[in-house]
This record gives structure tokens, sequence and C-alpha cells, in this order.
């Protein structure tokens, strides 16, 4: 019998897409070439990186040695490897691009499900299960939806979906702090998101990091000194690094969870230099 839980990634993985799909599945021609809030990358260049990392994802799924081409081709550019694959998808045309973004999440969508649920596949971080592996690319979707939306002038509604994002960046805490050379705090931190539709907020909660109130996502120890509180939101527009912490209501109790909200990231890879805040844009 499949997992219930990795059934649901699974889905909210397709749905995820499905809503930015429905961003840029109409979008004019000249649309494509809008800036987004990431330097350099057009809405074009949002869709090609989608594209690439989905292929790169249903390669170590099916094609072993495939995916080491990839890896080992990143490892000669480490520092363009990514711009480079969006570069290169951005100069298709619009409707080429869509058909093969929309092709290939739905070749991945099939792979996972047919995955071995125990099996650990290669990635460019570490080796992930099908559920973690659709989970990454549900916060991936999500985030860089986030810059189209921006760039189009979108306010998009929070779902309970986001409750994969927010659980990625509270088990990346010590990454970002690794890939700073930076030590990570001893112990973990206490965190309480408010779940999207919680307190007339738009959205549906979902189900919470660990058992806690109605519409509040836990995670970690309830007496840990160190805290993170604020909406669930906001928290995973910071550790996509999607908006600054000067432009959030996320409130830090301690030193270490205070220092954690200005590195915190939920994706592999070196650290990003984040967005500046709105009034200094």
């Amino acid at each position: 019998m499949p997992d219930p839980s990795a059934v649901a990634v699974f889905t909210d993985l397709s749905e995820e897409s499905r809503e930015l799909d429905s961003l840029v599945g109409q979008l004019p021609t000249a649309d494509w070439s809008r800036p987004t809030p990431a330097p350099g990358w057009s809405v074009a260049h949002q869709i090609a990186h989608l594209h690439w990392t989905d292929r790169a994802a249903l390669l170590s799924l099916t094609d072993a040695d495939g995916f080491a081409g990839m890896v080992e081709a990143a490892l000669k550019a480490p520092d363009s490897f990514v711009d480079d694959g969006a570069e290169e998808g951005a100069g298709l045309p619009p409707a080429e691009l869509l058909a093969r973004w929309r092709a290939g999440r739905t070749a991945l969508g099939a792979a996972l499900a047919a995955a071995s649920p125990d099996t650990r596949f290669p990635w460019y971080g570490p080796p992930m299960k099908a559920a973690s592996m659709a989970s990454a690319r549900l916060m991936e979707t999500w985030a860089h939806g986030q810059d189209v939306a921006d760039a189009l002038g979108v306010r998009r509604t929070p779902t309970g979906r986001l409750r994969h994002v927010a659980r990625i960046g509270v088990r990346a805490r010590d990454y970002a702090y690794a890939v700073r050379g930076l030590p990570a705090p001893a112990g973990e931190f206490r965190v309480e998101l408010t779940a999207p539709g919680a307190g007339g907020a738009p959205g549906g909660a979902g189900a919470p990091g660990a058992p806690g109130a109605e519409g509040l996502w836990t995670y970690g120890p309830a007496d840990a000194p160190q805290r993170i509180t604020g909406p669930a939101l906001d928290f995973c527009l910071l550790v996509t690094q999607r908006a600054h912490r000067a432009d959030l209501a996320l409130t830090a109790t301690g030193p270490d969870a205070d220092r954690w909200l200005d590195i915190a990231q939920a994706f592999a890879g070196p650290a990003g230099p984040g967005r500046a805040p709105r009034a200094a844009g």
C-alpha cells in the first residue's frame, strides 16, 4: 500500500505546478521577457530553471549515469551551471518552453509515484527518497512561482502546501550555518507558524510539523529557549530568500534564533545574497 504522506506530497507538487501554470499558460509572448526579482532572470528564465531541475530529478530517478553526467558538468562550472541552464531554456520560443516544462513535470510526477519509497536517489546535496525529492521540487516550484507572480503583479493565495516548504526550512537550519562556514547552535529551536487560513488568513491549514494548536504548525521542543514565531507564509518567504526579514512578521526569541533569521535558506547550494528590504529597493 502506498505511503499516504508520500501520495499527498506528490499530489501537492502537481497542484503547485498547476497553479504556476495558470499564471504563465496564457501569457502573451512579450510578458515572458518581463524581469523578475532575481537579477538577470526573466519569467522565461524562471520556468526554464524549473524545467531544467525537473529534468535533473527525472534522471536521478531513472538514469543514474545520465544524472552523474549532469553533476560532472556542474562541477566544471560550479558558479554558472544554474544560470547556464536557465539561459539555454529561456532562449526557446515561449510556447516550446511551456510545452517542455509541462511534459517534463508530468514525466517526473509519474517517476516519483513509481519509485521505490525507501530508495535514496542521488542529488546535488544529500541523496533523497522520492517523497523528499517531491517536497524539494514543490519548494522550488513555489519559490520560483513567487518570482513570476511578483513580476506579473499577482498576489497569490497561500495554501496548506506551504507546510512542505516550512518543514524543509526548519530541517535545513544547520545547513545554512555550514554553507557559511559557521558552527550550528547546539540545541533545537522551537518554531511556531500560523498556518494559512488560521485567524482569517487565506488558504487552509495542513498537517503541522508536530501536533499543536489548531491552525499552528509546530517544530522542535515546546520548552526550547530559542524560538521563532510568525505566519507560515512569511517563514517560507524568508527561507526561500524571496523577502527580507525586515519586511516579514517573524519574531525571534534568543540570539541564536535571531541570527538564524539573517542566514536561513531552504535550498541547496552556496549562500544566496537574499533580497533587499523593500524600503531599500
